[in-house]
């Protein structure tokens, strides 16, 4: 197949609170684009404020998918991510639309771009329910430290706090006997069906972390302990996928008596400076990467437009695309 027939992605990624929202609305606009959301908290409605969620308002008339379409009790992975995605990005090509994939989970972005399989991973086990009843029981460190002796690479790309992942890292290696990193970077190297432009916008380290101290703030002028509460009310847990997320954990545990706000409010801006950099870390580990430096590029108008000129040499932004600009 011609790279010229493949089906036309944009993807714009990058760490939390470095303004990808605001420049994919301006990229939708000058491409006749619709958003796909790789956001993996942003899939659940009544999680607005914790979730930097995008309003109604600020959408400006572009078709947004994969926001708002998951009850916070319902479990939201890779998979399903994969398999919502793929349907979203059908629906936009039959409007005649270039679907833009937005958002920082680069382990979502990375299974459509690469159309990664994860059926060998989908057997239903006993092994996942021992795994999750061992770090129930002597917590998610020791499940992680498994992880680093069976796949020291699956390990070191996977935060121990993020359970669910290490859980299916761990039944991967013992119903296969093979490393799930190894798994990955087999699936990795397959060509893309798409023709596509990976951007992953960046700023300066300091600038950022600036950013999200700012947005946190921010959060919690807006509400987003009340937005806990309620949700706490509702009876979710911390248990829950939908409140492992950053802001939701955090305040649970000031709810829940186990700091004091201010504490709450600190670790979690020290938790999401530690997760923009993992963010970039994994970025910087991806192949076809095309890095949107806003130190170096300034404006968003500057860095759109370097945008558009990549996107028209790859021939994703053709002649009948140019009506939008």
């Amino acid at each position: 197949m011609g790279e010229q027939k493949k089906e036309p992605l944009v993807v714009l990624a990058g760490p939390t609170a470095v303004g990808k929202t605001k420049l994919s609305i301006e990229l939708a606009h000058a491409i006749g684009g619709e958003i796909i959301s790789a956001d993996s908290m942003q899939v659940y409605r009544r999680m607005d404020i914790g979730s930097a969620k995008i309003r109604p308002e600020e959408m400006e008339g572009i078709p947004h998918h994969l926001i708002d379409v998951l009850e916070p009790e319902e479990e939201f992975h890779v998979v399903r991510f994969q398999q919502m995605a793929k349907e979203a990005f059908r629906k936009i090509r039959e409007n005649g639309h270039i679907p833009i994939l937005a958002g920082g989970t680069g382990f979502y972005i990375q299974a459509l771009l690469y159309d990664i399989d994860f059926t060998e991973n989908e057997a239903q086990t006993g092994i996942r329910e021992e795994l999750a009843e061992l770090a129930e029981r002597e917590g998610a460190e020791k499940l992680h430290a498994l992880l680093a002796e069976a796949d020291p690479k699956a390990a070191e790309m996977i935060h121990a706090h993020n359970v669910k992942r290490v859980i299916r890292a761990l039944e991967f290696y013992r119903l296969t006997g093979k490393k799930i990193s190894e798994h990955n970077e087999e699936q990795q190297k397959k060509e893309s069906p798409y023709n596509f432009a990976c951007f992953v916008l960046n700023d300066d380290r300091e600038q950022l972390y600036r950013r999200i101290d700012a947005r946190v703030d921010q959060m919690m002028e807006e509400g987003l302990l009340e937005e806990v509460k309620r949700l706490k009310s509702e009876g979710l847990c911390r248990g829950m996928v939908s409140m492992q997320g950053l802001g939701y954990k955090e305040l649970l545990a000031y709810l829940e008596g186990e700091c004091s706000l201010e504490e709450a409010v600190r670790i979690l801006k020290r938790d999401t400076r530690h997760f923009a950099k993992r963010q970039l870390t994994w970025f910087r580990r991806e192949r076809d990467v095309i890095w949107l430096d806003r130190q170096c590029l300034g404006s968003d108008e500057a860095i759109l437009e370097k945008m558009l000129s990549i996107l028209r040499q790859k021939e994703i932004l053709t002649e009948a695309d140019s009506r939008y600009r």
